[in-house]
């Protein structure tokens, strides 16, 4: 972990953006989500501001881009492909998960896309769905729009508060003790976020069903 870390806080300018952002793109056009949430990207993205490596305001700028843009993209996949991407196997293995959005989507709308954009599964396929679904693009677009600038926004800041308290610590205890530190203050924000997902996984997943019966949960 300190190694990684060490890497991730040598990237400067033009290199970190792109990656940051390339990787908060590719969650949602390309469904990297299920592997890497863009989410940790950005937190990642406000320690390197922290460090001075990049600029905040043009950090939350690029993530917000980024997931606007990927989450169209993502959109346009959904729109054109439809029901051959609901077959595709990462999909097929997530059905019931995937029945649960595409419900919370009938019933809630665009809000649905807002709300898709905090819980890690929802950020990942919500986008297609809305483009499968034919949701109207200045719709998904606005509430798109709206997620992303709030999510962005918050992670990117919430990187910058954990790189700012690393900065304190390395010039009062070393750099050794601060990458010790910030390893366990980035895994604790990524932890409790995944937490927070999770716990809004199961609300999300277990609609009630006609009868007052919950849906099964995997």
């Amino acid at each position: 972990m300190t190694r990684l870390i060490n890497w991730l806080l040598a990237l400067q300018g033009v290199g970190a953006y792109l990656l940051v952002g390339l990787l908060v793109f590719a969650e949602d056009a390309l469904f990297i989500g299920f592997l890497l949430p863009g989410e940790t990207a950005a937190i990642l993205g406000g320690v390197a501001a922290s460090r001075g490596h990049v600029a905040l305001p043009v950090m939350i700028a690029v993530v917000v881009g980024a997931a606007i843009i990927g989450d169209s993209a993502g959109y346009e996949v959904g729109r054109h492909l439809g029901p051959r991407l609901l077959r595709t196997r990462p999909l097929r293995r997530r059905e019931q998960r995937i029945d649960a959005a595409r419900d919370l989507l009938a019933r809630r709308g665009g809000a649905a896309v807002f709300l898709g954009r905090f819980v890690a599964f929802l950020r990942a396929v919500m986008p297609a769905l809305a483009g499968t679904a034919h949701m109207p693009y200045r719709t998904f677009l606005a509430f798109n729009a709206a997620g992303a600038l709030v999510w962005g926004t918050g992670t990117v800041v919430l990187g910058y508060l954990a790189g700012n308290s690393y900065s304190t610590v390395e010039k009062t205890f070393g750099r050794a003790a601060a990458l010790i530190v910030l390893a366990v203050a980035v895994t604790a924000v990524i932890a409790w976020r995944i937490r927070h997902h999770t716990t809004q996984r199961h609300t999300f997943s277990s609609p009630a069903e006609p009868g007052g019966r919950a849906r099964d949960t995997d």
